[in-house]
């Protein structure tokens, strides 16, 4: 048996394994990468070590701290009675708002997680005060990411394009930028339908009151309205809806900052806000560095205050993102994703191979780096393309959103960054197991049907 088919079970096995058993995925995934990598592919232990992606652990820890300060100083409830205002208090705007502005940062030119990270801990803060399903608003802020990814100037639609290029396609910029618009909405439409969005169309929320958690006086239409009362016993536990319905009702949750900030602590922190965006995204620096740098920053201000700040870090999804991110090498370096693509390439029927082509990078890019599998994935659909009768654009889109509408896995950087921000409302486990499920839902029929909608309407074209 090849390594690239060792590489392959041992991950089936890792999935398997983290699945059933209460088991970090993140330390199988180091001991499938040391097994692997030792017996399989003769590397040596520093070899492995350094598939580890230190950018996305980085990114994790630098920003899971910096909105833990933000969290505590009650500076994230300031964010979000102002924004529930600007809207007029209509909930079900919310998880909408937050789609837009991370699909235009991603238009933009902004790297997908980088949009997730700024705007993702502020989405989840709604959903927890404001008993929105956090599977929702999570799921929602990456497929928005995703929505302007692919745009002309964006990270994504650059690859993409620069990639065609240089294997003699011709560019199909705006067929696959819309085709991964489109994709993305439908997807959230469908999410915001299932998990509870039509009740919250007849929710309001009042954006004066004097607490955050005391915004919950929600005024239901309809012929059955009535008077309603927040649930003291509901505010006092701190717990709120129940997560996997994404249910609204009359009572809401009352979370409030640990350290009940000043002012000029709302003001420095808003600051370091626009700091970090303005420097990650328009000076091009790493967003863990800067994000890391910023909470710091904050530390040092009022150090006794944040002195246990670094306790609320994300740890269990930092080791979660490294031990799969280190694995995701292996794979690559076994040649898996190169085995399984040139074997449906050399397939008689072009679509059957071109299926199993989304597939392969729907598969991967839910472990691994789907700006790496990008440049990987296009060049092997060459042969299909040029022998199969297939239309080069629609194909090239087909590939890209089957490989990019993964990363609501928990296991990508944008899924791993919801995670790692989930609102306390809902139990760490209980949220990874969601997305875990939504995830693996997208992985098994996203590239189906993008293929059906995408592919076959271009085949023989």
């Amino acid at each position: 048996m090849g390594p690239e088919w060792v590489a392959i079970l041992a991950l089936v096995a890792l999935f398997v394994v983290g699945t059933v058993m209460p088991i970090n995925m993140g330390a199988l995934a180091y001991v499938a990468a040391w097994l692997v990598g030792m017996y399989a592919l003769d590397l040596d232990e520093k070899t492995i070590l350094a598939g580890i992606s230190a950018d996305l652990v980085l990114t994790l820890i630098g920003v899971t701290y910096l909105f833990a300060i933000a969290r505590q100083n009650g500076t994230v409830d300031l964010i979000v009675r102002k924004a529930v205002g600007a809207v007029g208090g209509r909930v079900a705007l919310i998880p909408w708002v937050m789609f837009a502005v991370t699909a235009l940062i991603t238009s933009i030119g902004a790297a997908s997680p980088a949009a997730c990270a700024i705007i993702g801990p502020i989405a989840l803060g709604f959903a927890g005060r404001y008993r929105i399903s956090p599977l929702m608003m999570g799921m929602m802020v990456v497929h928005g990411a995703q929505a302007g990814g692919f745009s002309p100037i964006s990270i994504y639609g650059v690859i993409t394009n620069s990639v065609m290029e240089g294997a003699g396609l011709e560019p199909a910029k705006l067929t696959i930028f819309f085709s991964s618009l489109v994709v993305n909405i439908i997807l959230a439409a469908v999410l915001f339908v299932v998990l509870g969005g039509r009740d919250l169309m007849s929710t309001r929320l009042d954006p004066d009151a004097d607490e955050v958690g005391e915004v919950g006086e929600v005024e239901p239409s309809g012929p059955h309205a009535g008077p309603r009362h927040r649930d003291r016993s509901t505010e006092a536990s701190g717990t709120g809806a129940t997560p996997s319905t994404g249910t609204t009702t009359g009572t809401t949750t009352a979370v409030r900052p640990d350290h009940a900030g000043t002012s000029r602590e709302h003001a420095l922190t808003l600051f370091a806000f626009v700091a970090v965006a303005a420097v990650a995204l328009y000076f091009e620096k790493n967003i863990g560095f800067t994000a890391i740098t910023a909470a710091v920053a904050l530390s040092m201000l009022s150090p006794k205050a944040y002195q246990n700040t670094v306790k609320q870090i994300a740890w269990p999804t930092v080791l979660l993102v490294a031990g799969v991110s280190t694995y995701a090498t292996i794979l690559t370096t076994a040649g898996s994703p190169e085995f399984v693509g040139n074997w449906a390439a050399g397939l008689g029927a072009a679509a059957i191979g071109a299926l199993i082509l989304c597939y392969v990078g729907g598969v991967v890019s839910a472990f691994a780096s789907s700006t790496a599998l990008l440049p990987v994935i296009i060049p092997i659909a060459i042969p299909l393309i040029a022998e199969g009768g297939l239309s080069a654009g629609l194909f090239v889109a087909a590939l890209a959103v089957s490989s990019t509408i993964v990363d609501v896995s928990p296991f990508s950087t944008n899924g791993a960054l919801m995670l790692a921000n989930r609102p306390d409302t809902i139990g760490e486990q209980t949220y990874y197991k969601q997305i875990l499920t939504y995830g693996v839902i997208v992985t098994l029929v996203g590239p189906l049907l993008v293929w059906a909608a995408l592919v076959l309407p271009g085949w023989g074209s």
